[in-house]
């Protein structure tokens, strides 16, 4: 008989653990990773494929468990052949059950009158059951104005009504578009199992969309018809969720949008630029409903990893004389409420098998023996909803938990050996692991890489526990006492605060996020630098001051201080004195006005796009930010604009239009605490070196002579500058011919500048004699890549080069820089070899 050391007398037998943690049990992946991949193809196998494949699994199956070696399994070899058998079987049979769950749900998608109907784009009536919360779309800029927010909402269709008065009983889920006005908060107060009857246009799914049989847009804006309650559970949801907002109604803005989300991912309040903060560091999944909500919950009640077996054991439970299986119930029934309050759907149903688990881990503390758990999680989540396998957020939860439990523990060790403490070793290895795993899948649809993801994570990650406990006590405190649950929601808004704070400041960095080719080429790139980022780290550790140097040059690429961009990418060129932002379809000028200062003239649609021109030019100062019309393209940027830096004033147009515009920049100006101000008739201002005048708008209700009463683009602020080394410069903003005349009319001796900003992109309506006038040296559109408005013109072009102007444009050269004066005034493109000189 073979003996190991641990049968040798004296020699003391090896603890369980350390036996589990050595070999980790298998079985169960193999099936679960089969049922998943049989679940994805299975909902978009038509007939007669499922029909083939199931049968033939189970016939293979059943022929593998009735075979003689598995009746016998005599002797070692005849067992280990039979477990093999046994292990395929086992394969087929989940990809058996993985195909016909999701063949039977897929068919939804085109079997019945809804599909039918969104084939022909026909309007229809039907009888739906609401399956998800209500969320609108978040505002994006298209041309001058902010698209319309409309209200999204999954259901179910149950019934349809024909034309002809009859019912259909049908099984189609459905997106529902709705765009309410002012019934808006109607729409966005139902809850899930609300039924409702619903007039709509039926359309097939965009991409993207496939669980989908088609989506509804509802005709009318009125508010829904709503022919049957939402079910109890439902109800309590509802109530306590709406005890957390009315609780945290008096918080400041970022603690009072952060914490229902960060509780139950309620993020009905995180505003676009916030959520846009969390996106570029890769926080996004606080936002979310997740199994971490749960553990930290669990962790308060249950104590640390593999103590609860032990005498000592930690958390509340013992504390308060809890019983072991007392906990595990009481853990039990913390996993239900979970459920209840951040609803049944698919999603809270993988955050709480992944929190089943975690607590799993906590009880034991055997983390390798989790990979069964983990995978029988999988094989019956994607059963139970088989739209999960074709879902990233699925995937990622998978990863993410997989790498906590395979990858964390061996780094973290490899950590600790080399004296990094315990907790900063445990959290410095979970984040690197997960955000290993994770990114080669987050770059296939975000198509970028974000460089501050890790130490975000490792800042956010002591207030999220303090948060999350605080935000479910005010949940459970609301129902009870208002006053009470506002104390503890003062308190909780404190860790909140930290995490937006946390995500604003890393996202606000340059060099926060680079973008990376997306689609299935990306992510294999970036799984194969990964693995030698690792592997190269590993080398790394041992050799100090090669590591120290690495780490320096990642600190460098991130902030990317001016200075040293300078030097390396040449931008912006030495002597500066005007440069014309590339943000996309929109405008953002800058005047240099001495060191580090500028006047900047409109902030483009995109706040990162203008914030990163502005850190790039080095611009710390703005005595004053000229938003010329209040057309989003100008406007929507102005956050970015005003992120860490100084801004004196910001000076808009007369003419408030659009409202929804204008509201928007006062709100942001307020929130800045920065003045509003109007120009005055010829108003002259000097600032540094930089000296400008206010030609247009004229006075009065109308913007001027000629002009169209209510056109934003006619009452755009009009400035002629000029720069202490002789550089004279025309702003147009975005001037149609009515305002363009009024301008010619209002200044009949307009002098010949060196430097024009071309109206409106470059449109096609000039007025060819304010042109003439202008004769500009250097002619400069500013317009986006690939826009649907054909900006610029060829005519406008043409036009200005007949004249003997250089014509630059951001979308074919990037942001533009001019410099020098008299004969040797150039324009020089970002990343160009040599910079043109002006006629």
């Amino acid at each position: 008989m073979t003996r190991t050391a641990a049968d040798l007398p004296g020699t003391p037998p090896e603890p369980a653990e350390a036996r589990e943690e050595r070999a980790a049990d298998l079985r169960l992946v193999m099936p679960a990773l089969a049922a998943w991949g049989a679940a994805a193809l299975g909902l978009t196998a038509r007939p007669p494929w499922p029909g083939v494949a199931v049968p033939v699994c189970l016939a293979v199956a059943g022929v593998l468990l009735l075979s003689p070696a598995v009746r016998a399994a005599h002797g070692r070899g005849s067992r280990r052949g039979a477990g093999n058998r046994v292990a395929a079987a086992a394969v087929l049979l989940c990809t058996a059950a993985g195909t016909a769950v999701g063949a039977l749900r897929g068919a939804d998608l085109y079997r019945g009158p809804v599909p039918e109907a969104a084939g022909q784009y026909r309007p229809i009536r039907a009888e739906l059951t609401v399956t998800g919360d209500p969320r609108t779309t978040r505002p994006r800029v298209w041309g001058g104005r902010a698209a319309q927010t409309a209200v999204l909402l999954e259901a179910q269709v149950g019934r349809v009504i024909t034309p002809q008065g009859e019912s259909v009983a049908t099984r189609a889920p459905v997106l529902v578009i709705v765009r309410p006005g002012a019934a808006a908060g109607a729409w966005l107060a139902l809850l899930p199992s609300t039924r409702l009857t619903l007039t709509a246009r039926a359309e097939p799914p965009a991409e993207g969309e496939g669980r989908f049989a088609a989506v509804l847009k509802a005709q009318g804006t009125g508010p829904p018809r709503i022919t049957g309650p939402p079910t109890a559970v439902q109800r309590t949801a509802g109530d306590l969720r709406a005890g957390l907002r009315r609780a945290t109604e008096g918080l400041p803005p970022d603690a009072r949008a952060l914490l229902p989300g960060l509780v139950v991912g309620d993020t009905s309040r995180v505003g676009t630029e916030l959520h846009d903060a969390f996106k570029a560091t890769d926080l996004t999944h606080l936002l979310a409903v997740s199994g971490s909500n749960l553990a930290i919950v669990l962790f308060l009640l249950v104590g640390p990893p593999g103590s609860a077996l032990r005498a000592e054991r930690g958390g509340l439970a013992p504390r308060l004389g809890i019983s072991l299986r007392a906990t595990a119930l009481l853990g039990g029934a913390l996993t239900l409420a979970f459920v209840v309050v951040c609803r049944p759907e698919p999603s809270v149903l993988r955050a709480a098998a992944c929190g089943a688990i975690t607590l799993l881990a906590i009880g034991t503390g055997r983390r390798r023996s989790l990979l069964p758990a983990l995978a029988g999680a999988v094989l019956l989540l994607v059963l139970w909803d088989p739209w999960s396998a074709r879902t990233y957020g699925f995937l990622l939860s998978v990863l993410a938990t997989g790498s906590l439990l395979t990858l964390a523990p061996r780094w973290s060790a490899a950590l600790r050996q080399r004296g990094v403490p315990g907790r900063v070793a445990e959290a410095l290895a979970a984040a690197a692991a997960a955000q290993a795993v994770c990114a080669p899948v987050v770059v296939v649809f975000a198509e970028r890489i974000s460089l501050v993801a890790i130490p975000c994570n490792l800042l956010a990650e002591p207030a999220v526990a303090p948060a999350t406990v605080l935000g479910f006590a005010v949940l459970a405190t609301a129902a009870v006492s208002t006053p009470a649950a506002e104390l503890l929601a003062r308190l909780a808004g404190w860790p909140a605060e930290w995490i937006a704070g946390v995500a604003r400041t890393g996202a606000g960095l340059p060099g926060a996020q680079v973008e990376w080719p997306g689609g299935g080429r990306g992510a294999l790139l970036l799984a194969a630098v990964t693995v030698a980022t690792v592997l190269t780290v590993r080398r790394l550790v041992r050799r100090p001051w090669p590591a120290v140097g690495c780490a320096l040059l990642l600190v460098l690429l991130v902030l990317r201080p001016p200075p040293l961009t300078r030097i390396v990418t040449g931008w912006p060129p030495p002597g500066w004195s005007f440069a014309m932002c590339d943000v996309g379809q929109g405008d953002a000028t800058v005047l240099a006005a001495g060191e580090g200062t500028a006047v900047v003239v409109d902030a483009g649609p995109d706040p990162s796009l203008t914030d990163r021109c502005l850190h790039e030019l080095g611009v710390r100062s703005v005595p004053l930010l000229v938003l010329t019309h209040f057309h989003a393209d100008h406007v929507a940027g102005l956050p970015g604009a005003l992120r860490g830096r100084t801004v004196g004033a910001i000076q808009t147009t007369p003419l408030e239009e659009p409202r929804d515009q204008a509201a928007f920049v006062r709100r942001t100006a307020l929130a800045a605490k920065v003045p509003l101000i109007r120009p005055g008739q010829g108003e002259r201002r000097r600032t540094g070196g930089l000296t400008w005048q206010v030609l247009w708008p004229a006075p009065g209700p109308v913007p001027g002579p000629g002009a169209k009463p209510g056109e934003p683009n006619d009452a755009s602020v009009t400035l002629l500058a000029r720069t202490d080394t002789g550089v004279s410069l025309l702003l147009l903003g975005d001037l149609e011919p009515p305002a363009q005349q009024g301008l010619i009319r209002a200044h009949p001796v307009l002098p010949r500048v060196d430097v024009l900003k071309v109206a409106h992109h470059g449109s096609a309506y000039q007025h060819p004699a304010l042109l003439a006038a202008a004769r500009p040296r250097v002619a400069l559109i500013s317009c986006g890549r690939g826009n649907p408005y054909g900006h610029p013109s060829p005519r406008t072009v043409a036009a200005l080069r007949s004249q003997g102007a250089l014509v630059m444009r951001t979308d074919t050269d990037g942001a533009i820089a001019v410099t020098g004066s008299g004969g040797d005034l150039r324009a020089v493109a970002r990343g160009a070899q040599a910079a043109p000189r002006a006629p």
